[in-house]
Parts: C-alpha cells; structure tokens; sequence
C-alpha cells in the first residue's frame, strides 16, 4: 500500500469505525521518538524536500525533518522565513 520510503510503510491497518458510522481501514498511530538534531534557519525559497535533499540525498525523506518538530501540517515549517526548525541528523 505505501512505498518502502514512506513513513507509513511499516505500520499496520486497523478497522475503525467513520463519524458516520461507517467500518472502514486505517492506519495504526506512529509513536514519535525523541529526535536530535540541528537547528537550521528557515530561508525564503526553502521546502522540506529541498532541505531533505541537501540533508540526506533524498528528498522523499522529508517528512523526518515534519516528524522532528510540532507542527500538525508539515508545510507550515517553512511558511515563514528566519523561523528556525529541527533537522535531524538522521
């Protein structure tokens, strides 16, 4: 179902129940570990998958920079310039 490379590739399918009643799958929660990491100044141009790419060689690893900090939507961690995030040494 997901790529060998995604977040969600080892994580197990769940029966749940929708707000309208409906049984349907999803995916069980991902516990976070506690991440070190470096902090990085957050540049005008700057995406995660850029930032994944200069960090890792890979910029399908985004989401581990989205999973070391707390924003819900991982975008939002570059939205506003001169903000400074996490990105983990892997």
């Amino acid at each position: 179902m997901f790529l060998e490379s995604s977040r969600y590739f080892t994580q197990k399918l769940v029966d749940a129940v929708s707000s309208d009643g409906k049984s349907v799958k999803a995916i069980s929660l991902r516990r976070l570990p506690a991440v070190s990491g470096d902090d990085r100044i957050v540049k005008g141009n700057d995406r995660l998958d850029i930032m994944a790419q200069r960090q890792y060689e890979n910029p399908t690893w985004f989401w581990h920079i989205a999973d070391a900090n707390t924003e819900l939507e991982a975008n939002q961690l570059v939205e506003q310039p001169l903000r400074v995030i996490n990105v983990p040494r892997q």
